[in-house]
């Protein structure tokens, strides 16, 4: 089985995206509050067939980890009550896909964060998510001002109740960032990696992991600078007295393979244990591309993992499933669950 962990809802019907318009123009002017969101399942459906269904097939994978739009997210957008009621439509479109094809698509969840807002306000939608929608985990932000990182980091006491909270449902967190307000940085150019880099030294440089030994987060995109810059970061944290970064992060870190050429993939497999990798492609993402050098799409990344001569066979299965169902605690039961549900 190939497990696509990072997936997310980007052949939205045009219905939920016109919503959205209308939901930010009306945080100025109340009047243009728009009706209830109708969503004509019709288009929902052509739209996955003609883009991530099509693509699974295509390119060999069997179920793709599905979580809203990290780009649309928009954390910094309206206030605390908007957020709320933005992510819960979101969540509710994704449990809509996995109900519609429960063995393509298993749900995680976006969180209804909000800049200055405790992070224990994400609590009752992450338990509704996993309680009642199935989700397996959550999209967990770490800066919700837009590019300004005005939170505490992701080591601070701060996020600690929904780090509790999280270790009680047993589901881990991808550390995703959503769009940047900041004019100085690019969305998923800059802003993305800047903030894949950050959170790994966040990790480097406390004891959250001390105080959550079960608590998992994976950092999407190879993990930003961290494979190019190990030697940097072990040296940093030898001068600091810490323990090796294998036994300081590597229990609770985990890194997917979100990076789009062959000297990417071997760069992060030759430093990053076979261990603590998981496939993804992100598939309909930000780099939709042919590589004019190979002539293959660069989002494929099944074929890197496919084409390296570094991974062994074990290494392999490890990162296109074993690892997903370690990290994802609720997977395996869910796919039994869905599975079971699809033949009802």
């Amino acid at each position: 089985m190939v497990i696509d962990f990072h997936g997310h809802y980007t052949s939205e019907p045009a219905s939920f995206l016109h919503f959205r318009k209308q939901q930010i123009e009306a945080l100025r002017d109340p009047s243009k509050t728009p009706p209830d969101l109708e969503i004509d399942i019709d288009e929902v459906k052509q739209k996955l067939e003609c883009a991530q269904l099509r693509l699974q097939r295509d390119r060999g994978t069997d179920l793709t980890i599905f979580s809203p739009k990290a780009s649309a997210m928009g954390h910094h957008i309206g206030d605390a009550a908007a957020s709320v009621a933005w992510t819960r439509i979101c969540n509710d479109m994704i449990h809509s896909v996995c109900k519609l094809y429960p063995k393509n698509f298993i749900g995680v969840c976006q969180l209804p964060q909000s800049p200055g807002v405790p992070p224990e306000n994400c609590i009752p939608e992450l338990e509704r998510c996993v309680n009642e929608l199935g989700f397996i985990g959550c999209n967990l932000n770490p800066d919700p001002s837009g590019g300004y990182w005005k939170e505490p980091p992701l080591t601070d006491h701060w996020w600690y109740p929904l780090y509790e909270k999280m270790v009680e449902l047993d589901v881990p967190a991808m550390a995703h960032v959503t769009a940047t307000c900041n004019p100085a940085f690019h969305t998923t150019g800059s802003h993305y990696i800047n903030g894949d880099t950050t959170v790994f030294m966040q990790f480097l440089t406390s004891n959250l992991f001390k105080d959550f030994p079960t608590l998992k987060f994976i950092i999407p995109h190879g993990g930003g600078a961290t494979p190019y810059h190990w030697g940097r970061y072990r040296g940093i944290a030898q001068d600091m007295k810490l323990p090796l970064l294998k036994d300081l992060l590597l229990n609770n870190v985990y890194f997917d393979t979100c990076v789009y050429h062959q000297p990417g993939i071997d760069l992060l497999s030759k430093v990053i244990p076979a261990d603590n990798i998981l496939f993804a492609s992100e598939m309909v993402g930000v780099v939709k591309g042919i590589d004019p050098e190979t002539g293959n799409y660069d989002d494929d990344t099944k074929r890197y993992i496919d084409s390296s001569t570094l991974l062994s066979a074990e290494d392999k299965e490890k990162i296109f499933s074993k690892n997903a169902l370690k990290v994802f605690g609720r997977l395996a039961a869910q796919i039994e669950h869905q599975s079971q549900a699809s033949t009802q």
